[in-house]
């Protein structure tokens, strides 16, 4: 099987960073695979012995087909550095894979990636693969290792060239959508957290990609593969966490186990609404205010 690059964005956190580096060496097309690994540079003087810490570990990384280490002086940013990495690789490779240095894979993660990529790499309707889904309770009738949304996830995920690069990352007709009611609201069908953190990224609350690299998918209509059983497990909701912290453990979900190598996707992209619901009830209003509470009461 030929495989697509795998990029690694870390920045300072060195515990969950191993657990990943470890759990990647540990899969199957590991010694097949080239890695990438992008370390962002201090933010600010308490931070320099902490990266410093975070090279130490990445100038030891071995188990793959080839490790190349890009370390930035500066500080940039994880939504910096995702979209200039992502870029600077799509320029010299088709498609990729995409970690960030807390997330747990299984040993069949990068299998079920090339494979995805490969089955939809002329498929213009597809958007993205991700490697992480939600627990999803599977119909006895169902047959495929996979499922369709509108919504991309950031916890392990690949893409190709021809969809990365038409990207408008100024969100030039955020004006029109702010004040367009029925775009926002079939904006939020994938998730009630949507327009909103589409919102904090214009004013400059925060600073995603990922929200930028979901609206982009709802304007061109354009689907992402949801594994049926997760192939990652995020252990990044700690207080070294640069946008997850707290307790939160609503996105908790099975890794998969199965070691299989081999995965049956479905060709034509469609909406399944036994498997929609499930995922969506997880960026519901009440689900979120469940556990923006248990957070809150440390509980």
């Amino acid at each position: 099987m030929k495989t697509a690059p795998v990029l690694l964005f870390t920045f300072k956190k060195t515990i969950p960073l191993k657990r990943t580096i470890e759990a990647l060496k540990e899969n199957f097309l590991a010694h097949e695979s080239e890695l990438f690994v992008y370390s962002d540079g201090p933010a600010n003087d308490s931070d320099v012995a902490k990266v410093k810490e975070v090279r130490t570990i990445l100038n030891k990384i071995n188990g793959f087909k080839k490790v190349t280490l890009n370390y930035s002086e500066k500080n940039k940013g994880l939504a910096t550095s995702v979209i200039e990495g992502v870029s600077q690789m799509l320029s010299t490779y088709e498609s990729i894979i995409v970690l960030e240095d807390d997330l747990i894979t299984s040993p069949n993660f990068l299998h079920y990636m090339n494979s995805g990529l490969h089955t939809y790499r002329n498929d213009k309707r597809m958007h993205s693969i991700s490697g992480y889904t939600v627990p999803i309770r599977i119909p006895s009738d169902y047959r495929y290792d996979n499922y369709f949304t509108r919504r991309a996830s950031s916890w392990g995920w690949a893409t190709w060239r021809d969809r990365w690069d038409v990207v408008d990352w100024q969100v030039s007709d955020y004006d029109a959508f702010a004040y367009d009611f029925l775009a926002r609201r079939k904006f939020n069908r994938m998730g009630s957290d949507l327009s909103g953190m589409l919102a904090k990224q214009m004013n400059g609350t925060i600073s995603s990609w990922a929200i930028r690299w979901c609206y982009h998918q709802f304007r061109n209509n354009l689907y992402t593969a949801y594994p049926t059983v997760s192939k990652i497990s995020n252990i990044g909701f700690t207080e070294q966490a640069t946008h997850t912290k707290g307790s939160d453990n609503r996105f908790a979900t099975p890794l998969d186990k199965s070691l299989k190598k081999k995965f049956n996707f479905n060709t034509e992209p469609e909406i399944d609404l036994r498997f929609l619901k499930q995922f969506t009830a997880k960026y519901s209003l009440q689900t979120r205010a469940h556990y923006k509470i248990k957070n809150f009461l440390g509980i």
